[in-house]
């Protein structure tokens, strides 16, 4: 597959996802007391997403897209691992369980890639 289309198929699977992310939030949720209301699974999403949030605010772009895409690509697959590692502790489907392992493996590869890039391009 192209990057180009690795790029287009990233963001739109993950759009919906930090939409989600952003408008679950407890404190976003619009005065509504969520005590008691969110499951500890989706709790725990929540706050991956919010992880991933935070660590991108922080970043500083480079301006350059190839620095600014591995920069921006690596808190987005932690917080893919962290949720795939959530579903593994709460989720219970066959299927969804192999993907949650494949995801893990897949996404700590490219992490690990994305900063074998890093390293040979810092300057």
């Amino acid at each position: 597959m192209k990057t180009s289309s690795v790029l287009i198929v990233t963001l739109l699977v993950a759009a919906p996802a930090l939409a989600f992310a952003q408008n679950a939030q407890p404190d976003s949720m619009h005065g509504m007391d969520m005590k008691g209301t969110i499951s500890p699974a989706t709790k725990d999403y929540i706050q991956s997403m919010q992880g991933m949030q935070d660590a991108m605010k922080g970043m500083t772009p480079t301006n350059d897209p190839n620095k600014d895409f591995v920069m921006m690509m690596k808190p987005h697959h932690q917080a893919a691992v962290e949720m795939a590692e959530i579903y593994l502790k709460y989720g219970t489907d066959p299927m969804l369980t192999k993907m949650a392992k494949d995801i893990i493996s897949s996404q700590k590869k490219e992490i690990a890639e994305m900063n074998a890039w890093q390293a040979a391009h810092a300057k």
